[in-house]
């Protein structure tokens, strides 16, 4: 007997912007997951530590151990000349402090899919209208971003997302997310990409043909966080990211002096 009534599809959510204590974060992978498993309310969770994948790696081992009822991403926040840049599906190192373009086709060589996050924010290094428009015009397609985040609870009260959104349904036409910019176990969840599916692969899928919406729930939840565990991230921050960054261009120019 066949159902004469299906179901609708269901949409779920996704927050594609969380550090862990790899990178800047707060928290361990293991923590992060432990607390989305509890809550069940995100389908998938992005892990994307600036300037370094190898916190998506062993989140991705940590995940595969721990029998959860999500999918990962594995990502990073990739630092470009122009901005910041989240690289997502990625599993290889992608080179930070190059133009924004350059960066965005490097993402897609490694299989990824490039998304600007808090764009033209004030309060953190974002890419620029101008940037945008220029890149945008370049006849290449591999050099364009294929989603722009307009939901993230630091953009909340500069009115920097609607300004975004905006500009992004007149011009542009990219797939809009949301995402969490989580430091803290806290935060996560409070923005997120909204699709239709499940899975990781249904979310992709989504991205692309520009079906996504990204959705803010709260501002940062600054009193349950605490000022003593906000201002040790914030020194983490001043410390461990620039140390990665640093020493992964040092890393790379001893190779290359071994290399001959």
């Amino acid at each position: 007997m066949t159902d004469s009534h299906p179901r609708p599809p269901r949409f779920a959510r996704a927050d594609l912007q969380v550090h862990t204590s790899y990178g800047d974060g707060m928290d361990s992978a293991r923590a992060i997951f432990d607390r989305v498993e509890a809550r069940a309310e995100l389908s998938v969770v992005g892990i994307t530590d600036h300037d370094d994948v190898r916190g998506a790696l062993e989140a991705r081992e940590v995940h595969a151990r721990g029998g959860y009822h999500f999918d990962l991403v594995t990502g990073i926040e990739v630092t470009t000349l122009h901005g910041h840049l989240l690289a997502l599906w990625v599993d290889q190192p992608i080179p930070s402090f190059r133009r924004l373009e350059e960066t965005v086709a490097l993402i897609h060589e490694a299989g990824g899919l490039a998304v600007l996050p808090h764009p033209f924010s004030l309060l953190t290094r974002s890419v620029g209208r101008r940037t945008l428009d220029r890149v945008m015009r370049i006849e290449d397609a591999a050099t364009h971003p294929d989603g722009i985040e307009l939901a993230n609870p630091m953009m909340r009260g500069w009115d920097v997302g609607e300004r975004a959104a905006r500009a992004n349904r007149e011009r542009w036409h990219l797939a809009e997310t949301g995402g969490s910019d989580a430091h803290f176990l806290e935060t996560v969840g409070t923005a997120y990409t909204m699709f239709r599916g499940d899975t990781e692969g249904e979310l992709r899928r989504a991205i692309i043909e520009r079906r996504t919406d990204g959705v803010l729930v709260r501002t940062t939840p600054y009193r349950e966080i605490g000022p003593r565990r906000l201002a040790l991230q914030q020194v983490r921050g001043l410390s461990v990211t620039p140390r990665k960054v640093i020493g992964g261009r040092i890393e790379r120019w001893r190779a290359a002096k071994a290399a001959g």
